[in-house]
């Protein structure tokens, strides 16, 4: 049997999944870090791509409150947006040097560094520094923190 729109009243409609988040966390250790990981989006609208990051976090990390992108290929962002059913304030600086990062804050219990690699970075760069700082805590490239 067809609908008059052409589909079958038994099959299910199937929508693609959602991009998986491209993260690498730095493993655990006794040593203090400048940067904890990696992530690579796939866009620049931050307050689209923050739910899909949030949700790939550590379990063991509390929820995050704050989270302030350093950079300037980030295009403006509302104030806050709700993720994961709570409410995360958004803000954004361009003006501290060093390379692109998020800063991740808990509220009462502390705060996570991401480097930011541009979602146009090449897929094999890409990889290899996510990989990098998954097996050594330091991304490939760059001189330890």
């Amino acid at each position: 049997m067809t609908t008059a729109e052409g589909r079958s009243p038994h099959r299910p409609q199937h929508h693609a999944p959602p991009p998986v988040a491209r993260l690498a966390i730095a493993p655990h250790g006794p040593v203090t870090r400048r940067i904890d990981g990696i992530w690579w989006p796939h866009s620049t609208d931050l307050a689209a791509e923050l739910p899909e990051l949030l949700a790939a976090l550590p379990s063991d990390w509390p929820r995050i409150t704050h989270a302030t992108v350093n950079g300037t290929g980030w295009p403006a962002l509302p104030g806050h947006i709700l993720a994961a059913g709570h409410v995360v304030r958004l803000r954004r600086t361009a003006n501290r040097p060093g390379p692109d990062t998020l800063c991740l804050v808990s509220a009462g219990h502390g705060r996570w560094d991401l480097l930011l690699l541009p979602p146009a970075t090449p897929e094999a760069t890409a990889v290899r520094t996510l990989a990098e700082m998954a097996r050594t805590g330091r991304p490939a490239g760059l001189t330890p923190a």
